[in-house]
């Protein structure tokens, strides 16, 4: 739960729930996500972590994924406050290549949708998934939102060196 959430639950302020977590030593529920997420994450292994725009919080390679990013006054124009598009599709990119079980992963194709505008200040949660693999091509779904509704979509036709299935047929 939410520091609001608990807040809520139990009519006492925000900062009286930040305090009693703080003396308690709780940590925030981002913290707390990073914390599970780390013991369960494969790790990445086209791109190095750093690579990534967002931060993954779940990862089982060749099937899902998870990255947040929380959208700063960096990513936005200046005048209207509203995100560039090419930070959503370098979030949803960068964690479509993450996913993939291979040395090498690589865009051939993406089909995108931006479904609504995102602000400064809200936070974008990716979510990937495999959708097929046909030897050197994998298809992943990546769907991305805010708070519940959807803000972007998009489908990666990615290449892969097919590294495993090269050993598999070299063992045989």
């Amino acid at each position: 739960m939410t520091d609001e959430d608990l807040a809520d639950q139990f009519s006492v302020s925000i900062q009286t729930i930040r305090l009693d977590r703080l003396e308690l030593a709780i940590p925030e529920l981002r913290e707390r996500i990073k914390g599970v997420a780390k013991k369960q994450l494969d790790d990445v292994k086209a791109l190095s972590p750093e690579e990534v725009i967002g931060e993954i919080i779940d990862l089982q390679l060749d099937e899902r994924a998870i990255s947040i990013l929380d959208v700063r006054i960096e990513h936005v124009f200046a005048r209207t406050g509203i995100a560039r598009g090419h930070h959503l599709f370098a979030q949803a990119n960068s964690l479509a290549v993450a996913i993939i079980n291979d040395e090498l992963a690589l865009t051939q194709k993406a089909t995108i949708r931006f479904t609504r505008q995102v602000q400064a200040g809200e936070r974008v949660i990716a979510k990937a998934s495999v959708k097929g693999t046909e030897k050197e091509r994998t298809t992943v779904e990546v769907k991305s939102y805010v708070d519940k509704e959807l803000v972007f979509s998009g489908e990666f036709i990615m290449f892969r060196t097919n590294e495993r299935e090269t050993k598999r047929r070299e063992t045989e």
